[in-house]
């Protein structure tokens, strides 16, 4: 995926990509990434759940709750928080709609001097 950035916000969806209630997979250097929509609002979470690395493409999604379809764990899409023990949690990305488009702040990519 080619990604235009501003200010280390990358530009990774039209809006329109995303309705309500919807989810979109991504994967950006070598990270996946699931954005979702919740009452208007997008979200940015890793795509991997901690306990078998399923994805959760095909979860059930009720509410801000995301449920892993390998074996039902259930992952609260605004803090990443396990319901069950939220001491395991997936990763949130900070995540935006602007003109027309959805963004992502992603961490900073360490350069390597060899390549």
């Amino acid at each position: 995926m080619t990604l235009s950035m501003a200010n280390g916000w990358a530009r990774v969806a039209a809006s329109g990509e995303l309705p309500e209630g919807g989810r979109l997979a991504l994967t950006i250097d070598g990270q996946r990434i699931l954005l979702l929509r919740r009452e208007g609002a997008p979200y940015a979470i890793e795509n991997d759940c901690p306990h078998l690395g399923c994805t959760f493409t095909r979860g059930a999604f009720e509410g801000y709750a995301l449920t892993c379809p390998c074996h039902d764990w259930t992952f609260d899409i605004r803090t990443g928080a396990f319901d069950l023990a939220p001491e395991i949690a997936l990763r949130t990305y900070p995540c935006r709609e602007q003109q027309g488009a959805l963004w992502l702040l992603l961490p900073e990519r360490k350069e390597h001097p060899h390549g």
